[in-house]
């Protein structure tokens, strides 16, 4: 069988690019994806499938028997809100854009679906196929298990593939990480200070909240650089600070918004404790309160080991030695990014894979979540057909 799943899913080429260049002039955000949704729904469809939305913009599709076990291949399908700086003729129209590669999991995985249904006589088992939003809000993974996305049939076993561009790896060449902690868990947090307003002429008469922020930013990074061990990577952004409407007078409120990235619940715990500390002390200090809100989040996605190992070696079948990689043997065991694929790894064993989409060395020079990244078309075959080889190849070996 080597190699024969590859050159099927080259022969889908030209549609595969269709899907993507369609997902990525038309990107949206969030679960409101109701082009996309249509799009999917359709493609699905026309392709035999009797998909269902078991949630806004969260499509589930079955492949195979129904019997046997279950294995769920997952892509995600929002953008970000940013605005694309590239002349492609597929540019996105919608004041969002694809820079997460988002549109090319969505295409690798309807690639894959047309494989699947196309080989769905040798499925010993059955093959879950779930396309979600919101996962850049880290909502969606979430939203889609509440409505039972690893129910009827129970999901055994969940594989994801997140494209990388503008690293040092050839494209088409794949990651297959050890077991264990992947990805940072994540925590979105909001602080909301509250002062008392007055001239800026008088601040003796006020509280300035604009002040009380500035010095819970600064205070904030003291528990990387004193309250975390050197070994337990922590990494805590601000990246919104507002208050305020014209320069001559001190506002009532200001807020404050960020990031705390963690690996392990009790880091995690910890530093969310200490959020809240130091913004309601600090503001205690300058005579205001403070209050934090944790708005979203979502656990470290954890690699089952078991899995992963036999995941790597369906992977060898279909690409060359050089291509397969065990991202430790690169220096690469963690990344401080999050993904909402976590909840699902929390509930069934579950992997997360990653393929290279562009190199530097192939003029693919700039990383994800930039305004001017680009992803290499030539790598959809390949995640389209590791995604439906895996499934096969897991379900014929644990039935």
């Amino acid at each position: 069988m080597k190699h024969k799943m590859i050159s099927k899913a080259l022969s889908h080429k030209e549609t595969l690019v269709r899907h993507r260049r369609f997902i990525h002039e038309n990107a949206e955000i969030h679960n409101d994806l109701p082009i996309t949704t249509q799009y999917v729904l359709s493609e699905l469809k026309a392709m035999g499938y009797e998909p269902e939305e078991i949630c806004q913009s969260g499509i589930v599709a079955l492949a195979g028997k129904r019997k046997g076990k279950t294995f769920l291949l997952r892509a995600d399908m929002d953008a970000l809100p940013m605005v694309e700086e590239n002349t492609l003729h597929f540019k996105s129209n919608t004041g969002h854009m694809h820079a997460c590669g988002h549109d090319m999991h969505t295409a690798m995985l309807l690639g894959a679906a047309q494989l699947l249904k196309e080989h769905e006589d040798e499925l010993d088992g059955q093959v879950k196929l779930m396309f979600q939003p919101a996962e850049e809000t880290l909502h969606g993974a979430k939203a889609m298990i509440d409505a039972g996305v690893l129910k009827n049939p129970t999901v055994d076993a969940a594989m994801m593939i997140h494209v990388m561009s503008g690293m040092p790896l050839p494209s088409g060449s794949v990651l297959v990480p050890q077991g264990g902690v992947l990805s940072a868990a994540a925590d979105w947090f909001n602080i909301s200070v509250q002062g008392k307003g007055g001239h800026g002429a008088m601040p003796n008469t006020t509280v300035d909240p604009l002040n009380v922020i500035s010095h819970i930013h600064i205070g904030l990074q003291e528990i990387l650089s004193r309250e975390v061990a050197p070994g337990d990577n922590v990494a805590l952004t601000i990246g919104q600070m507002h208050g305020g409407s014209t320069s001559n007078v001190i506002p009532d409120m200001a807020y404050l918004a960020g990031t705390a990235r963690t690996f392990g619940e009790e880091t995690r715990s910890y530093v969310k404790q200490r959020i809240e500390e130091i913004a309601s002390g600090v503001a205690a200090t300058y005579r205001a309160s403070a209050e934090v809100v944790f708005e979203r989040g979502c656990p470290s996605v954890v690699v089952d080991q078991k899995l992963r190992d036999q995941v790597y070696t369906f992977a060898s079948d279909l690409v060359a030695a050089d291509r397969l990689i065990d991202p430790a043997a690169i220096g690469f065991t963690k990344m401080s990014g999050s993904e909402d694929f976590s909840h699902v790894s929390l509930e069934v064993p579950s992997i997360m894979v990653s393929l290279a989409a562009g190199s530097p060395e192939e003029n693919y020079t700039f990383p994800m979540h930039h305004p001017k990244v680009m992803f290499d078309e030539e790598a959809l075959h390949v995640g389209a057909a590791l995604y439906a080889h895996v499934a096969m190849s897991w379900l014929k070996h644990n039935k």
